[in-house]
């Protein structure tokens, strides 16, 4: 008999678990959302401390953003424990860009949150979305300590290039994308999606880099089918 579905759900910058808020009750019982800024310096040292805290092996780890990133370093360093990978508005592939990562953090200790968000973050919202969502999702962003976001910036800019690493992947890599995302964008989500072995692809209309609050229903569709089929 096979051990039961778990579902991580790993949240982008600038927000925490309170991202997730629309899929809290896709699989009950069974969800961990942990905020990852305190689990290290690097990816691999947030996802060896998030395979730690979970006992299962069957797990669909779900990341938007560099919470997708962290997914793949999971893959990387547990694939027997891996059930699914779904990838939303993230990057397998990286070139490093120290400027940006200075210019991030540079704005966060000096301006706060609030700055780096205007000037980061919320143009990656699609326009179609209504002012009281983006307006929801500064909050979530506001309400960290600038600290904690500057050390998810750090551990974003210095991840891993994990772009060979998708092919090699034995599990279903559910690859997501707002229609209207420009980090990284349908192009390269369509490539990472045909790219891997057994890879699934979602263009989501209307909808930019943040799905998980954008277009909730639509996310928690393609869980309850991928949930239903690994069943």
């Amino acid at each position: 008999m096979e051990s039961q579905l778990e579902l991580v759900l790993l949240h982008a910058l600038p927000f925490d678990a309170a991202m997730w808020t629309e899929q809290q009750n896709v699989l009950p019982g069974h969800t961990h959302a942990p905020t990852m800024y305190g689990l290290g310096e690097t990816l691999p040292q947030w996802a060896s401390e998030i395979l730690g805290s979970l006992r299962g092996d069957r797990l669909i780890v779900v990341g938007n953003s560099v919470g997708g990133s962290c997914a793949l370093e999971m893959a990387v360093l547990a694939p027997e424990r891996i059930a699914a990978v779904v990838l939303i508005g993230a990057n397998a592939g990286h070139r490093r860009d120290s400027a940006l990562r200075t210019e991030a953090a540079e704005l966060l200790g000096n301006s706060g949150v609030g700055a780096a968000w205007d000037l980061y973050w919320d143009p990656l919202i699609s326009s179609f979305a209504p002012s009281a969502l983006r307006a929801r999702a500064k909050s979530w962003a506001t309400n960290l300590d600038w600290r904690a976001i500057a050390k998810g910036v750090e551990a974003f800019h210095t991840r891993p290039d994990r772009n060979d690493f998708l092919p090699r992947l034995e599990c279903p890599v559910v690859c997501i994308s707002g229609e209207n995302d420009v980090a990284p964008g349908p192009v390269v989500t369509i490539r990472q999606a045909r790219s891997a072995k057994d890879g699934r692809l979602t263009i989501v209309p209307q909808c930019g880099h943040y799905v998980p609050f954008e277009k909730p229903a639509v996310l928690n569709g393609i869980l309850h089918s991928l949930i239903d089929e690994l069943s």
